[in-house]
């Protein structure tokens, strides 16, 4: 008798436990993607957010660097203050001559960059203490909430405008700064999923068949408390960039970097004279990447939590 190959891959799956829950994540999570995929906000959002990857990975194609670092924006001091639609420069150029076209695709590799890394450096630091806080309790758990309330007591541009001016003005400064406050909000969602999730009846069941504490709390607490963890991360990503933006905005950042943070502020100079395009552009770049990760998270949060819909 003949079977299909949906019944041989079923079949497959059930000799294999670890790959029928592999496969139950796998279903759960293209679950997920396609009913994403059916709200159109949040798909101009993937959109918009899949257009900047594809941006930065072309960057060499698209804006070719004329040697030397790439991040450093090259100047034409030839072609000061030239307005959108100049030969040679479409979206014109800065008050110091460079090409504002460059300085936005390059940026978005920094963009990329600083968000890759801070939101995946808060999200290990923050599930890692907020899960341990929630599982333990007791004194430990009072120890690191009590850190995590002074860490969001304090604004979190004043902190990493204070990190950078102590240790001096780069981006992987600005990244530190950054990466040393936000963990605290990751650990205050994680703790009380952890406390919720420690109590039901599968946990419960993996610790009477013999299983250790670490082992249940990697294999069934954490996988099952981190959900909202995706969606705090989603929304990270506009916010860090608005954040690392406005340090550079004010000047803690390397000069001459292709960072749109950089760029909003040299154009600042030439507002009042009518010159708004230097502002503009790489201000209207920020908004877009904030607004994709805004309604990405909303859509996620939406289909992750179906109740948040109706408050």
């Amino acid at each position: 008798m003949k079977m299909a190959a949906s019944d041989i891959t079923s079949a497959i799956w059930n000799v294999f436990p670890n790959q029928r829950k592999a496969r139950m994540r796998y279903e759960q999570f293209r679950r997920v993607f396609l009913e994403l995929l059916r709200n159109p906000l949040t798909l101009i959002g993937m959109i918009i957010v899949a257009t900047y990857i594809l941006v930065a990975l072309l960057a060499p194609v698209l804006a070719p660097a004329s040697g030397g670092d790439p991040y450093q924006m090259p100047r034409n001091f030839e072609a000061l203050r030239q307005p959108p639609l100049t030969e040679g420069y479409l979206l014109g150029t800065t008050e110091t001559g460079g090409d504002l076209l460059y300085g936005i695709i390059w940026g978005s590799r920094l963009t990329i960059a600083i968000s890759l890394t801070v939101v995946i450096s808060t999200t290990i630091i923050g599930v890692v203490f907020g899960g341990i806080a929630g599982y333990v309790g007791g004194w430990v758990d009072e120890v690191i909430m009590r850190t995590v309330d002074a860490l969001i007591a304090i604004p979190a541009l004043v902190w990493a405008i204070a990190v950078v001016t102590a240790l001096g003005p780069s981006i992987t400064n600005i990244i530190i700064g950054l990466s040393t406050m936000l963990w605290g909000t990751y650990a205050r969602i994680m703790r009380g999923e952890v406390i919720h999730v420690k109590n039901e009846d599968y946990v419960e069941a993996a610790r009477v068949v013999g299983d250790s504490h670490t082992s249940v709390f990697l294999k069934e607490v954490i996988p099952n408390a981190i959900p909202p963890i995706f969606v705090q991360s989603t929304l990270y990503f506009g916010k860090v960039v608005l954040i690392a933006s406005s340090v550079s905005f004010i000047g803690l950042a390397p000069p001459g970097l292709v960072e749109w943070g950089v760029l909003v502020s040299q154009g600042q100079q030439g507002l009042l004279a009518g010159r708004w395009w230097g502002s503009l552009f790489p201000g209207f770049a920020i908004f877009l990447w904030a607004f994709g990760w805004n309604v990405i998270g909303d859509g996620l949060r939406d289909v992750l939590d179906p109740r948040s819909q109706t408050k």
